[in-house]
């Protein structure tokens, strides 16, 4: 009877574990989903790999979501969010198959958050890599991750500015916005010299 009761318990905790790694779609669910409504739609799809722990993706959310900019981006993309690189207390967030996606576009050395932009036939336009003139998607380039210097706002609102019908009015307050994510400079506190006594 104890032994059937230690049964249960086990297998109940591992019906549950199963029921949070299913939690998240696959990503070839994402990806179809998001094809068939660019499609419909006539955009173009934008894709961010992000995890729970990244700052720099939540920054990159907050800046796509904020009401000045979300209308612009949601008229001109179909953005698809995909959970990647999650610790391992946490790997039941992660869309399965998304580390695969993100290696078969370069992006698995680029750290987080990496994206990037391809027509609704999939066929790639642009990602978050900075590369040598020239050079191929196949080429591992430098990622401006989410953008924050004025080169990496420059870079992000080129590509905007290729692969949407974003006006140059909308990239100017696209890149004010993004602009925002620069860190602020480290002041170091200015010490006195300690005071001297003169003994005379």
């Amino acid at each position: 009877m104890k032994k059937q009761f230690i049964l249960s318990i086990i297998l109940m905790f591992v019906i549950r574990a199963m029921s949070f790694a299913q939690d998240m779609p696959s990503t070839e669910t994402v990806m179809k989903e998001a094809y068939t409504q660019a499609a419909k739609e006539h955009k173009n799809v934008m894709v961010i790999f992000h995890a729970s722990w990244c700052g720099w993706c939540k920054k990159m959310e907050a800046c796509i979501n904020d009401p000045a900019l979300n209308k612009m981006f949601t008229d001109n993309y179909v953005i698809a969010y995909l959970d990647v690189m999650e610790q391992p207390a946490k790997k039941n967030l992660e869309n399965p198959g998304s580390l695969e996606l993100m290696t078969k576009y370069k992006g698995e050395k680029a750290g987080l958050p990496f994206w990037f932009i391809t027509d609704a036939n999939g066929k790639e336009l642009a990602d978050s890599q900075v590369r040598p003139a020239g050079a191929g998607f196949d080429t591992y380039g430098k990622s401006v991750g989410c953008p924050a210097d004025a080169d990496e706002v420059a870079f992000f609102t080129k590509i905007l500015k290729s692969t949407s019908k974003l006006t140059d009015a909308d990239l100017a307050i696209i890149s004010e916005r993004f602009a925002k994510n620069k860190p602020a400079p480290v002041v170091k506190p200015v010490t006195k010299p300690a005071a001297t006594s003169s003994m005379r």
